[in-house]
């Protein structure tokens, strides 16, 4: 193995041939910065010699679970996140969650054993057509069928994830490859690190840059919309130094939470589809309604992020940044500024300095003002609900009661349904590229405790909280004992209700009733957590929370707050106004 490139951690100890495809597979995946990857035991040989290049195997217990861990490791990352699977049943199983990466662009490259080349097309165990399987689910797919093509395709995936608008990418790999006999030393030696995200860096035109420019300083009341394509460019300071040069307010979506400190005096908060009472963006909603120019900035003006396209006003001008050219106009025509949010907005920032902002300037004290007012008044509209002793507990109460510890290292990982509204209007984030992950590209439940438990192994160092339902935790319950095995600690609080509460009140709203899958029998999530070596506490009394809370955060292994809260609560969807009580 000595004479194999590639810098070696640990000495090698099984009976695979050495060097075989394998070696050079891992090599590949070592070049690229790949330190863990998130797998059952196949591909075999791939696991086998991976600690002899220093990376990691975390072994999950569902491949859906293991691509949302790769989804979560990215995001925070900003590396591309590798899963792998069986051919087969487990390859199925990770569609959901490369889905929900495609839609979210997010960078993983999913590693998937296939059939021996000899037996394709004939009927072998677990033989699927992973084209077709993967094609509406993945950016790229591809099969590597030769010895002297692994480093070709292994380097396609990571380009092809990390590239353009980032997303996942599918490789192949017959499992005899990785079996194969190689001559050491064999083949070119390749240093190029193509792991990171974004991989290459483009700048909108310059022309219709100084447009942008123009039309923001001249507008009467101008607004910045931030989506999550500013977190993965790493556009934290741009944004943040724009927001202050120009005085001009930047609201977010929920993907796009933490892009600014939601403390600044022109921070507006998160707007979307849930903007109705007890929200913060009740009251400022007029800033939207008012806006004559506004700026999309990594933001897909999808159906929840623009209330079923009502939100913005018809009569404003767009201008869009965005690393897809597809996504720009795609809603509503605007000004195309097609490049990194990063570059892009650091190259607009430069032709703003050369514009007259004195508009700008004499606005801004009357916007803060507004913002403050408005600030002011969803506390004293939210302040019963917020200290609210009520038993069962009330979600706004525990949210309250979470933003109190939270810091602005912390990681904040929310499920499906209710749980990323709650966080999006009573969680603060209190720095730029302070993170709260959402799987908000399809929205499927059960994706937030192993997205958690993915973020935390990108900061070990840091607090990562997951806030998920007991409906969608249902989903990923074993995953439990995958933080306990591999000592990974992460804060989920489970707001128990025994409802579908999403589905069940929408269906109340929309039909007048719900249906009969809406209503879950009583679990012990607590007991479940402490059955797999985990810590576990059953919160039913707002006044047990914060010991809970504080505990967890001393604990050595992940907890699970099991939170008994209202079902007949809901958060500020504005489908739900003067419709519902609770």
């Amino acid at each position: 193995m000595d004479t194999m490139p590639g810098k070696l951690a640990q000495a090698p100890c099984h009976k695979l041939p050495t060097p075989c495809g394998a070696h050079v597979f891992a090599r590949a995946l070592q070049r690229h910065g790949v330190e863990l990857m998130f797998g059952q035991s196949l591909p075999s040989a791939l696991y086998l010699v991976a600690p002899e290049f220093g990376i990691r195997q975390i072994a999950y217990r569902t491949e859906n679970a293991g691509a949302a861990m790769a989804d979560g490791y990215a995001r925070v990352s900003r590396k591309v996140g590798v899963v792998t699977g069986q051919n087969g049943p487990a390859a199925a199983l990770l569609v959901s969650g490369l889905s929900e990466a495609l839609k979210a662009s997010i960078p993983i490259v999913a590693i998937v054993q296939d059939v021996r080349r000899t037996q394709t097309d004939k009927n072998a165990f677990q033989e699927l057509d992973h084209f077709d399987l993967f094609r509406g689910c993945s950016k790229w797919v591809r099969r590597v069928s030769q010895m002297s093509r692994i480093d070709d395709y292994v380097d396609m995936a990571f380009v092809a994830a990390a590239s353009g608008r980032p997303g996942p990418a599918v490789l192949l790999c017959p499992q005899d490859l990785l079996l194969e006999p190689t001559a050491a030393g064999a083949g070119e030696v390749r240093r190029e690190n193509l792991g990171r995200c974004p991989l290459d860096r483009s700048v909108a035109d310059p022309a219709c840059i100084e447009k942008a420019a123009q039309l923001l300083a001249n507008a009467a009341h101008p607004l910045l919309v931030a989506g999550g394509g500013v977190h993965m460019s790493g556009a934290h300071s741009e944004l943040a130094h724009l927001q202050e040069a120009t005085g001009i307010p930047v609201a977010t979506t929920s993907m796009g939470k933490g892009a600014v400190d939601e403390r600044h005096p022109l921070s507006v908060g998160v707007i979307g589809y849930f903007m109705g009472a007890r929200s913060i963006g009740k009251h400022l909603r007029g800033l939207v309604d008012e806006a004559d120019v506004i700026l999309l900035i990594g933001n897909r003006t999808n159906q929840n992020g623009t209330d079923s396209w009502t939100l913005y006003p018809p009569t404003a001008k767009y201008i869009h940044i965005d690393i897809d050219s597809q996504e720009i106009g795609r809603n509503y025509e605007a000004l195309r500024l097609n490049g990194d949010a990063k570059l892009t907005l650091a190259a607009l920032d430069q032709a703003l300095a050369r514009q007259d902002l004195s508009k700008r300037r004499e606005g801004r004290a009357a916007v803060e003002q507004r913002i403050a007012a408005a600030r002011r008044s969803f506390a004293a509209e939210a302040q019963t609900m917020m200290h609210s002793d009520a038993v069962p507990i009330r979600p706004e109460r525990l949210m309250f009661e979470l933003n109190k510890v939270l810091g602005p290292d912390s990681v904040v990982v929310t499920d499906a349904s209710y749980a990323p509204i709650w966080a999006a209007n009573y969680l603060t984030a209190q720095r730029a590229d302070m993170r709260f992950l959402a799987g908000r590209g399809l929205a499927g439940l059960g994706w937030g405790l192993p997205a958690a438990i993915g973020a935390k192994l990108a900061v070990a160092e840091r607090d990562v909280f997951c806030i998920t339902g007991d409906g969608g935790f249902a989903h990923v319950w074993s995953e439990l004992e995958t933080a306990r095995r591999l000592d990974i600690k992460v804060i989920v609080i489970v707001l128990n209700n025994q409802i579908l509460a999403y589905q069940s009140h929408a269906e109340d709203v929309l039909y007048g009733n719900h249906t009969d899958a809406c209503t879950l029998g009583p679990v012990d999530h607590a007991a479940i957590a402490r059955a797999c070596g985990c810590e576990g506490v059953r919160v039913e009394s707002p006044a047990q929370f914060q010991p809970a809370l504080e505990r967890a955060m001393r604990a050595n292994v992940t907890t699970v707050i099991d939170a008994i809260i209202d079902p007949k609560a809901y958060p500020p969807l504005t489908l739900y106004e003067g419709k519902m009580s609770g």
